[in-house]
């Protein structure tokens, strides 16, 4: 399997992203965590694609997995429904969201590629730090950050959630950011 990681474009679908991000946060839903990107509607779907970067990875033509990082949010804004959390409205932050990655194309590093491609957009574009939200009992998605050097920042409890969430964070160092990102296409 061939993977390729790239910017979303004005030509990809919508739908298909969302069903991508359905599909992918199923196994989280049925564990009884509402995930936002479990239900979104594709219209969620490109206001939270569009506000930063979001890649995408394919197989062939196929959306295999997405991230999302945008800059932050205005302290006296909203997110989604809330209040934005001190964290995201910090200048030098930048905020990753909709990490998902299809079940058949688990365990091949998508996941990781996608991560080193919002870092160094993140890098790129003058953020010292990532920062990031989860369901907070949902140890393996910690466990994952955590590997990456996220550590926990806050916790917050979105509206409408049937779990709290942990705010993590990483900070960007100069000397390993720009050897984040390789070749796109792997075999």
């Amino acid at each position: 399997m061939t993977i390729t990681i790239r910017p979303l474009t004005t030509n990809d679908s919508m739908e298909a992203l969302t069903t991508l991000l359905h599909t992918a946060y199923a196994t989280l839903a049925t564990q009884g965590w509402n995930f936002t990107a479990a239900t979104q509607s594709a219209e969620t779907t490109r206001e939270r694609a569009t506000q930063g970067q979001c890649f995408i990875a394919e197989n062939g033509t196929k959306m295999v997995g997405t991230i999302s990082i945008a800059p932050p949010k205005p302290a006296n804004g909203r997110y989604l429904q809330d209040a934005v959390p001190e964290l995201y409205a910090d200048f030098s932050h930048a905020i990753l969201a909709q990490l998902a990655v299809h079940p058949e194309a688990r365990g091949q590093g998508i996941a990781e590629r996608l991560l080193d491609c919002a870092e160094k957009w993140a890098h790129d574009h003058s953020f010292s730090a990532v920062a990031l939200d989860t369901a907070e009992p949902a140890t393996a998605l910690r466990a994952r950050y955590q590997r990456r050097g996220y550590s926990d920042a806050g916790h917050v409890q979105w509206s409408g959630k049937t779990y709290a969430s942990v705010l993590m964070r990483k900070a960007l160092h100069p000397h390993t950011a720009t050897s984040l990102f390789e070749a796109t296409s792997k075999p």
